[in-house]
């Protein structure tokens, strides 16, 4: 089989400094693709910032060869967005592939969290997402062409203690990537979502040691390397990727329980059982398919 290139193909990276998005940046660039290699430079919470970590990785991808330019702009705000993906136009003058993975961590029990550290952990994950692309989907629409790649996590597919604004932003981005799927499939815009499990700074305290190569951030770029591939037609899609292994993660909806005359409250309650079934399930597509699978139960 042949090479997967991205030759003629430009990308952004976010959050690409450091862990997964630097390896997604060097993966990228040495396949061919042109890199913006976005990173605030901060600390794990988000606080400060240096040019270091962006400079750094265009300094590796230039010594092996490829082409990349830094970004210290800011995904949390519509500026530092616009500014990124200006950074792509003035360099190469195109973006082709977008790849949101730009994160902070702000972890406390909900009790504890105040409202500006669920904000601040919003602001970059799924307010950041949002911004990057919507600055690049002009782009994509006009040529007729893109990828993007957004970066939930196991935390908001199936929660975890002391992390209710990093898993409200992670589930976010599932919805996100659904809607944008839909919007941008006449125009060759293919739109998913990785749930990664990785041995990064993020996660190096919840990790035991054992696992740090077999959790290495080397085993899931090839995944997002092939969602960002002109190759890939599958869209709206999610994704858990960690180890080596990488499977499809997706929300269907059990059979239920159904009465066409009016339901009550008692209802509920003695049919419980069937309404928490899990099979047969429905894998609809969209909402429009959800809705459908409705108004055909209740003919």
């Amino acid at each position: 089989m042949a090479e997967l290139r991205f030759d003629g193909r430009v990308a952004i990276v976010t959050g690409a400094g450091q862990g997964l998005g630097r390896q997604h940046a060097l993966e990228l660039a040495a396949r061919g693709a042109k890199v913006v290699v976005n990173d605030l430079g901060g600390a794990l919470d988000g606080t400060g910032a240096s040019s270091g970590p962006a400079a750094d990785v265009v300094a590796e991808i230039k010594k092996n060869g490829g082409e990349a330019v830094a970004s210290t702009d800011n995904v949390a705000t519509t500026e530092g967005a616009e500014a990124i993906v200006r950074a792509a136009l003035d360099a190469f003058g195109r973006v082709d592939i977008v790849v949101n993975n730009a994160g902070i961590l702000r972890d406390k029990s909900f009790k504890n969290m105040s409202p500006e550290e669920f904000d601040q952990v919003i602001a970059v994950h799924l307010r950041g997402s949002f911004l990057v692309t919507h600055a690049a989907w002009p782009h994509l629409r006009e040529q007729a062409y893109g990828r993007v790649v957004m970066t939930s996590s196991p935390a908001g597919l199936f929660g975890n203690f002391g992390q209710a604004n990093y898993s409200a932003a992670k589930m976010g981005l599932v919805g996100l990537t659904k809607t944008l799927a839909a919007e941008g499939a006449k125009y060759g815009i293919r739109v998913n979502a990785i749930a990664p499990v990785a041995w990064t700074r993020m996660t190096e305290d919840l990790f035991p040691a054992e696992f740090k190569e077999r959790l290495s951030v080397e085993h899931v770029t090839p995944l997002v390397a092939w969602l960002a591939h002109e190759s890939n037609e599958s869209t709206g899609e999610t994704y858990t990727v960690g180890g080596g292994r990488v499977a499809r993660v997706f929300v269907a909806e059990g059979p239920g329980f159904t009465k066409k005359d009016g339901l009550s409250v008692e209802d509920v309650r003695d049919n419980w059982q069937q309404i928490n079934e899990t099979e047969p399930y429905l894998l609809a597509r969209n909402i429009g398919e959800q809705t459908a699978a409705l108004f055909q139960a209740l003919r």
